[in-house]
């Protein structure tokens, strides 16, 4: 819930600044890579580790996006947390530049809640002011994505 009342809130406050804003949303797919940077510590079946994040994105994100991650794998089956950030390199609907994905990500017993949403202020090139949250689901392996997001015009 915060994060769609987020968008709305940055948004609107563009919108009182005087600063016209275009919405889109981009879909696709990508591929992750995650490298261990060092053996989990656990304590009491609760093992904390970070990983290394690579991604390949297709589609109207052509882009690659670098990052490290922090996890928390519990006992129970299907239940754990993690958190990221993710420098996204490329091209947006033909837009070039940067931006920060902030990941706040947890699983209850295989009950997921994910947050991905854009870090205020991190755009860079073309990409400079944008906003926005990201939504992913995996079909049969496969990772796809949506991105609802908005620039300046």
């Amino acid at each position: 819930m915060l994060v769609p009342l987020l968008a709305t809130a940055l948004s609107f406050a563009a919108v009182a600044q005087g600063v016209d804003r275009m919405s889109a949303v981009a879909k696709g797919s990508f591929t992750v890579e995650m490298k261990p940077q060092v053996e989990p510590a656990s304590v009491d079946g609760v093992s904390l580790g970070r990983m290394s994040l690579g991604k390949r994105f297709e589609g109207d994100l052509t882009a690659t996006g670098k990052g490290e991650m922090l996890t928390a794998l519990t006992p129970i089956k299907g239940s754990a947390g993690y958190v990221a950030i993710e420098r996204v390199t490329g091209t947006l609907h033909g837009r070039s530049g940067s931006f920060v994905f902030q990941h706040s990500g947890t699983m209850d017993q295989g009950a997921q809640q994910l947050s991905i949403t854009v870090v205020p202020g991190s755009g860079t090139g073309e990409l400079v002011g944008i906003a926005g949250t990201f939504k992913l689901t995996i079909v049969e392996g496969k990772h796809l994505y949506e991105f609802e997001y908005s620039l300046p015009q």
